[in-house]
């Protein structure tokens, strides 16, 4: 997602060198502060903490993104797709042009290259989830507008 990777880029470069050998890299957890999710891109508060991208020849980029009650993602698409693993409370997905699905800590969900949709917390419990999405030609997202709150609710229409 833009907004994951522009404040992945941003928590990034402020953050401390990570633990590194010729194999393995570690960025310790909390060795870069949380950032808040662009108005841009997100409806209601939202915080991505741990944002990483890994290192060519791998183009993942991830991070770990934690929705208050009732907000969400713009609609988007991922030029790679995109996987979610849910962590923590109650969230919502949707693919375009069908329903609103409930996803809970433990559920993975995938989004297949170029598949619209959006995802966020419940309208009464928080949800977090780790992001994980690969870049093509350096792009990992291709935001859209916003959910409106008529779009946001689960149940026909």
């Amino acid at each position: 997602m833009k907004a994951v990777a522009l404040a992945a880029s941003a928590a990034l470069s402020a953050s401390p060198a990570p633990v590194q050998d010729s194999e393995t890299s570690i960025r310790r957890n909390g060795s870069q502060p949380a950032v808040e999710g662009s108005a841009d891109w997100f409806t209601g508060r939202v915080r991505v903490e741990n944002a990483f991208r890994t290192e060519l020849p791998s183009t993942v980029q991830g991070a770990l993104v934690v929705f208050e009650p009732g907000a969400r993602t713009a609609w988007h698409t991922h030029p790679r797709g995109q996987t979610l693993v849910i962590q923590s409370g109650v969230g919502w997905i949707q693919r375009e042009g069908r329903p609103i699905e409930e996803v809970r800590p433990g559920d993975t969900v995938w989004f297949a290259p170029n598949e619209r949709h959006w995802h966020g917390a419940s309208a009464t419990v928080g949800m977090s989830h780790i992001a994980l999405q690969e870049a093509e030609d350096g792009k990992v997202v291709d935001w859209a507008e916003h959910v409106s709150d008529e779009q946001y609710r689960p149940g026909p229409r």
